[in-house]
């Protein structure tokens, strides 16, 4: 197996957290006590955190919490208890899908403790909960634990509180039996295989305990803000311009001439020392009292309005000044200009982001430079010829960000090499959400990624990894901050440096 990225945890199956835990306990109560008090305020102060998403929760907040009869309800109660004392006006009503008497010892003491602090703002049921709007439902009814089928009765207690009103809903670990639709699902401790893909699940939330070492082993990771933790530290004193490397942008075509504006704006954000953009000549004089900081290149242009080949001695006669390269944001389709960057891609000496329209079969695999690809499902679909992502990996000796709701990393040195291995990790992100199911999000992350491929020319996926999880934490905060709906996504690049700051307090 290929050597784990750092600031990456392992995903685990759910035999392989019962183990875990079972190692890290050794039936200790008092180190379970402890780590599900940690795990419950953990998810307190995360649903706080998510609920700025759709204006935050009242101080006057209903809370609706489903215990089952082990720690994920324990967790969950710990989380309600932190709930209300941060919340002073908030009631919540906790629901016992088997009743109280069959609570676990932990599970327990967290409901005697949170029914003392909370009095009267806390009623405890078993049944069907009373009708009311909620403004949050936590769902810690069953675990990794669970052994399906659910009985009936659970059954029907989860599809009623499916179709309440509540305005956002929280899964501890997992969705109970597979049934609970969460918004969010957050993760404590280790993420579990099952939530990753799972609609049920909505968004999931790592919330790392400390269970793993710098360094652990597994195929199927989870990307973590750790990653981010080194550019959010001192640079060297003694550094200038050229110290933080040097990117080229290629893109833009008479159809599509923002894109290639937005992968240059990113590229000033990520930190590179230096930026040069080569665009059509018609855009240059826009596009450079928008962002004076970069070195603007005209380009001929072809009649359908793309780059011409004409040009190409622009990109050679510059080249030995370049750290790494990004191709494609709005590019277009014109066959010369798709010809030109693949005689771009074929003759590179240094390391290149390949994106958008220069994602065509015959430029990703064009050459021997390093490069990491940013392709979308429907680009995927188009270079991959049939391959999965690891084995696309292994062909072509790419990087490959495959970016969705869950954006999917993988990086295998090509078949018949000595490192090569089908079995190299994928790494998956878990950062962003909705406010980035919009144009032009991809345009900023390709530039992010080039910025900081030109940090480490050396190491491809390590910057592909920090683009996604730099660009997934800064549409976390725009959201928090704004909402999902009424925003514009190069708002995202305001939230780059708030993102650094956060990401040197994660634990």
């Amino acid at each position: 197996m290929n050597r784990a990225l750092a600031g990456t945890c392992p995903i685990l199956t759910c035999d392989e957290a019962r183990t875990l835990e079972a190692a890290l306990f050794a039936g200790d109560e008092a180190r379970e006590w402890a780590a599900m008090r940690q795990a419950g305020q953990a998810i307190a102060a995360a649903v706080l955190r998510d609920s700025g998403e759709i204006g935050g929760l009242p101080a006057a907040a209903r809370l609706l919490v489903l215990v089952g009869k082990g720690h994920n309800g324990g967790d969950a109660l710990i989380a309600a208890d932190a709930l209300l004392r941060a919340l002073p006006l908030a009631r919540a009503e906790v629901v016992f899908a088997f009743g109280e008497r069959p609570l676990r010892p932990l599970a327990a003491q967290a409901w005697r403790e949170f029914a003392q602090r909370a009095g009267d703002r806390v009623r405890g049921s078993a049944g069907v909960p009373p009708a009311f709007c909620y403004d949050l439902c936590l769902d810690g009814v069953f675990g990794f634990q669970f052994r399906p089928p659910a009985d009936a009765r659970i059954t029907d207690l989860l599809e009623h509180v499916n179709a309440m009103p509540i305005r956002l809903r929280a899964a501890v670990d997992l969705p109970s039996a597979g049934l609970f639709q969460a918004d969010f699902t957050y993760a404590t401790g280790s993420v579990k295989a099952p939530v990753v893909g799972d609609p049920k699940a909505g968004r999931v939330r790592y919330l790392d305990l400390g269970f793993f070492p710098y360094r652990t082993p597994g195929d199927s990771r989870v990307l973590t803000a750790r990653l981010l933790a080194p550019l959010a530290g001192l640079r060297p004193p003694h550094s200038d311009k050229r110290t933080f490397g040097h990117v080229f942008i290629l893109g833009g075509s008479r159809s599509f001439p923002g894109a290639v504006l937005m992968t240059v704006l990113a590229a000033l954000r990520s930190g590179a020392g230096l930026v040069t953009a080569f665009v059509p000549e018609s855009v240059v004089g826009a596009f450079a009292a928008r962002a004076p900081e970069a070195m603007w290149v005209g380009w001929p242009e072809t009649p359908s309005g793309g780059l011409a080949l004409e040009g190409e001695h622009l990109w050679r006669e510059r080249m030995e000044r370049a750290s790494a390269l990004v191709v494609g944001p709005g590019l277009g389709r014109d066959p010369e200009t798709l010809a030109l960057v693949a005689s771009l891609v074929r003759s590179s000496t240094v390391p290149v982001v390949i994106d958008a329209d220069a994602l065509q079969p015959e430029t990703v695999s064009a050459g021997s430079a390093p490069r990491i690809l940013t392709p979308h499902a429907g680009e995927f679909a188009r270079i991959s010829g049939g391959l999965d992502g690891p084995a696309f990996a292994a062909k072509t000796g790419a990087t490959v960000v495959l970016k969705g709701p869950v954006t999917r990393l993988v990086s295998v040195p090509p078949a018949g090499t000595a490192a090569g291995s089908a079995n190299a990790p994928i790494y998956h992100s878990f950062f962003g959400g909705p406010v980035l199911a919009r144009g032009g999000s991809g345009d900023l992350l390709a530039g992010l990624v080039g910025g900081l491929l030109a940090q480490t020319p050396g190491d491809p996926l390590l910057a592909a990894a920090r683009g996604v999880v730099w660009h997934g934490t800064a549409a976390d905060l725009l959201a928090r901050a704004h909402g999902q709906t009424s925003v514009s996504v190069v708002q995202l690049l305001d939230f780059l440096s708030a993102a650094l700051k956060e990401s040197a307090h994660d634990p």
